[in-house]
């Protein structure tokens, strides 16, 4: 049977419709399965200088086989909370052992062994104007000591804290690093410092205070101690805290003071007039360029500048000023020179102490010494008279006093004599006054009845 033209057709567009949804079907999987085989879109990771910028994230690949975070936080804000890639957290008391955190008011410092690659973030108040320094090697670089170093020198010294060769710089970094600076003795017989042994002699400090420039910029400057024995010493410049401890040691040796100051006494301590002898060694300073600055305090509230320069001649003598109070003076100094090599230096003189004493009073005269005898020798006669008198009144007294105590001894004793005699009387009056006692009647037993009975004169 002939098929119909609108037969026909309708088989068309139901072939048709079939394919373009296999079609679609077919496409859909293709889309879904595309869809599933790319992964999730992350966050944006960028370096970590400026992770601050995409919420404190940043990266760590492979490489690095540790790692120390630098973090700028709000002023006295709580430490950061440090979220692995993992999802796992870490915070400034309770992290593994491989972790080592130093925590300060202004910000924290993290070393962490074998960091887990992948992206990691903080959680907590980080200034968000500040950028997260990833460190891998950490170092200190500390400027060598001049030399010469003389004895009592004002230095200037700089160190700092090395990331990647970069110098670290962040608020308040002064106080999560701690910087000691030592003189350790090398024993040499014949040094002043033989015996000296390992001394403390200052620190580093970047607070903007002494000698430091600004603070917080990352350059500590020191505020070593240099009046020191002299001698050879070995300087050791220590950087620390929780987290690192990194320590750089050089040889050096401590030259004595290349200048000698001396107050000259004169031979009446009570003069108004004293000098001071001024010795510098041309030999390591440039005696054209050698100042004094001197301040002469005394009692009262005395306070006098003296500059002495344009020296000529390596000792020199300096006249004080005329001295009118009696007490005790101070004179304190310092020298700016430099050496024969060129370096410009200032150096602490010792304190001078010395003292202006009334004059001693003038010998007396022979009248003097004369009228001085004759009143000695009144008071020493006048003192025996005394003691004569003394010695006669507590005699008589004393003569006097035993008498009276011999008279009452004597009445005592005698009214006690008497008393006892008066009581033997009494005694043997009472015994006279007795009745006699009769002899009892004689018992039956006691009559002898062989005896004739006695007449009996009445019958």
């Amino acid at each position: 049977m002939p098929i119909s033209r609108n037969t026909l057709l309708t088989v068309y567009l139901l072939t048709t419709t079939s394919l373009l949804s296999v079609t679609a079907v077919f496409a859909v999987g293709s889309d879904t399965a595309q869809t599933s085989a790319q992964p999730p879109k992350a966050a944006p990771i960028v370096a970590v200088d400026t992770a601050s910028e995409l919420k404190n994230r940043f990266r760590i690949d492979h490489m690095v086989d540790n790692m120390t975070l630098f973090v700028e936080r709000d002023y006295d804000s709580g430490p950061v909370i440090v979220v692995l890639p993992d999802g796992s957290k870490m915070y400034s008391d309770r992290h593994p052992k491989t972790v080592k955190w130093a925590a300060g008011i202004t910000g924290d410092i993290i070393y962490i062994e074998s960091p887990m690659p992948g992206p990691w973030q903080l959680i907590g108040k980080v200034v968000p104007t500040s950028t997260i320094k990833k460190v891998s090697k950490l170092e200190i670089e500390v400027q060598p000591l001049p030399q010469p170093l003389f004895q009592g020198e004002q230095i200037k010294l700089v160190a700092q804290l090395m990331g990647d060769a970069q110098r670290m710089r962040l608020p308040g970094l002064d106080y999560l690093v701690e910087w000691n600076a030592h003189f350790v003795s090398r024993h040499k017989a014949g040094d002043e410092n033989f015996a000296a042994g390992d001394i403390i002699v200052g620190s580093y400090k970047d607070n903007g205070e002494d000698y430091d420039e600004r603070p917080d910029d990352g350059i500590f400057t020191s505020n070593i101690d240099i009046r020191q024995p002299w001698g050879d010493y070995r300087f050791v410049v220590q950087a620390r805290n929780n987290v690192f401890d990194r320590q750089v040691s050089s040889l050096f040796r401590l030259s004595p003071r290349p200048i000698n100051v001396e107050v000259i006494t004169p031979e009446d301590s009570s003069m108004a007039e004293w000098k001071v002898m001024l010795h510098v060694d041309n030999s390591a300073l440039q005696l054209a360029e050698t100042h004094f600055s001197f301040e002469l305090t005394g009692p009262a509230g005395m306070q006098v500048p003296l500059i002495v320069d344009g020296l000529t001649q390596a000792d020199s003598e300096l006249v004080l000023p005329t001295l009118i109070e009696f007490g005790r003076y101070k004179l304190k100094g310092t020298v700016a020179t430099t050496t024969v090599a060129g370096r410009e230096v200032i150096l602490d003189l010792p304190e001078q102490f010395f003292s202006l004493t009334p004059p001693p009073p003038p010998l007396p005269t022979a009248k003097e010494l004369a009228a001085v005898a004759a009143i000695a020798a009144q008071k020493a006669a006048d003192e025996e008279a005394l003691a004569k008198k003394d010695a006669i009144f507590w005699i008589v007294t004393i003569n006097v006093i035993l008498l009276i105590l011999g008279v009452l001894g004597l009445v005592v004793w005698r009214k006690r004599q008497s008393l006892a005699q008066a009581l033997a009387a009494a005694e043997l009056r009472v015994q006279q006054q007795k009745p006699v006692k009769q002899a009892p009647a004689p018992s039956l037993d006691d009559i002898d009845l062989t005896l004739p009975d006695e007449p009996d004169n009445n019958n």
